[in-house]
């Protein structure tokens, strides 16, 4: 009994997980429009990295947003990848930028 309830366990375990590591894929259903053009202040530190904005699509009401780009921290030994937009058969995906080893 004490292996059954342990596996039932195990096995409720691996579903959840597997349920959160999994991001959900959200097609846009229109091209995104041209990545705005914004005047980036200097730098508020020597080594502040910038995150470029990007627009965000809203399922709910099926419009792009702007989200704002912004200074950071670098992660140390690594750089920048800025996120894009890549076209698929149904539809458009955002990939996250993200921090890439040298």
């Amino acid at each position: 009994m004490k292996k059954l309830i342990l596996l039932i366990v195990l096995i409720g375990f691996v579903y959840v997980n597997s349920a959160v590591s999994t991001p959900k894929i959200i097609y846009a259903q229109k091209k995104p429009p041209a990545v705005k053009m914004v005047k980036i202040g200097p730098k508020p530190y020597k080594s502040a990295v910038w995150i470029s904005g990007h627009w965000e699509w809203k399922v709910k009401t099926g419009a792009f947003i702007w989200k704002k780009g912004y200074w950071t921290k670098p992660s140390k030994g690594r750089v920048w990848v800025t996120g894009h937009w890549v076209k698929k058969p149904r539809g458009w995906v955002y990939v996250q930028g993200h921090w890439k080893k040298r």
